[in-house]
């Protein structure tokens, strides 16, 4: 039957592991995995200490795969040897580690033993450990310590998969005294941890011309082509602002210049006045001539002087003299 063959050779795989573990002692042991190849059987050996798993030129490694051949049967088995990562948040090397205390320094100890295990587990990142001493501790009467701290799973996924647990024993002379080990790190995933995600933070600054975004090239050639076609227009205004901006000429009007410069006419009675100088009627014409805008303001010049007339002694007319006599 199939189901037999799984379970024979479940049990057999089970065999293998407790053989390898009681040859490996005091190496630091963390698991043993095996797995079937079509070379043969690969069982790897996880350990705080590969340099004594290994031995002397290879001495131990040898003689295990010999022992394993000759108890199970084995064709060709094949050891492969790891390091554990980090010794103080694996489970079964901090069981073997307070096993191997309690034995060295006896149970009067195992307090802070327990306390000094604890915070280091704890010192290393782990959400929480827990410690159970059980056994004859620290009288005849046996009795169970534990020692606890940080958060820890009990029940759940979490506590079957994320939480590494193992089991060890010390021989004492009052008996066996079993040690049992949780670890909780801090890579497992809990489903109910959420983070929440930070809000984007939106920082305003003021463009200058030095600091404006480079805009792409399309948008570049679309702005170019419009100015191209927008530059003659923008030359015409800029030459009507510049006639605009300009301020307006002083312009003198001919009139008021004609009324400054003519002399009141002479009148019969003072015949020594001399005459009032008259300009040519040629010369207002010319000044009202509009001055262009764009030549320079004419400074008005001053009118010429004529050559005065002689003066002459009227002759009085005889009709006059006539009167005067009547009178």
């Amino acid at each position: 039957m199939i189901e037999r063959q799984f379970v024979s050779e479940n049990i057999k795989e089970f065999q293998i592991k407790e053989f390898v573990r009681d040859n490996l002692s005091r190496v630091g042991l963390s698991d043993v995995k095996l797995h079937r190849t079509p070379l043969g059987e690969k069982i790897v050996v996880k350990a705080a200490r590969p340099g004594l798993v290994v031995g002397r030129a290879g001495a131990n490694i040898t003689q295990l795969t010999r022992q394993l051949k000759e108890h199970f049967k084995l064709e060709n088995p094949q050891i492969e040897i790891e390091e554990v990562e980090n010794i103080h948040l694996d489970a079964a090397v901090v069981a073997e580690n307070i096993a191997g205390f309690l034995e060295r320094f006896g149970p009067q100890r195992f307090k802070s033993i327990g306390h000094r295990t604890m915070a280091e587990v704890m010192n290393t990142g782990a959400y929480g450990v827990e410690i159970l001493i059980s056994g004859k501790i620290p009288s005849s009467r046996a009795k169970r310590w534990r020692f606890y701290t940080g958060y820890l799973k009990k029940c759940g996924d979490v506590a079957l998969h994320g939480v590494d647990w193992c089991y060890s024993q010390a021989n004492l002379k009052t008996g066996v005294v079993g040690i049992q080990v949780s670890i909780m790190p801090k890579t497992t995933v809990l489903p109910d941890h959420i983070e929440l995600l930070p809000e984007p933070e939106t920082v305003l600054e003021e463009l200058t011309p030095e600091t404006e975004k480079e805009e792409p090239k399309e948008k570049k050639k679309a702005k170019e082509s419009a100015k191209k076609k927008k530059a003659p227009k923008k030359t015409t205004k800029k030459s009507s602002k510049s006639k605009e901006d300009t301020p307006p000429k002083e312009e003198t009007s001919p009139k008021e210049e004609v009324k400054e410069e003519t002399a009141p006419e002479p009148s019969k009675d003072n015949v020594t006045e001399e005459p009032s100088k008259e300009e040519p009627a040629s010369e207002p014409k010319k000044e009202e001539a509009t001055p262009e805008p764009e030549k320079k303001e004419a400074t008005p010049q001053p009118p010429k002087e004529e050559p005065k007339p002689a003066t002459e002694p009227i002759p009085e007319e005889p009709e006059q003299k006539k009167e005067e006599q009547d009178k």
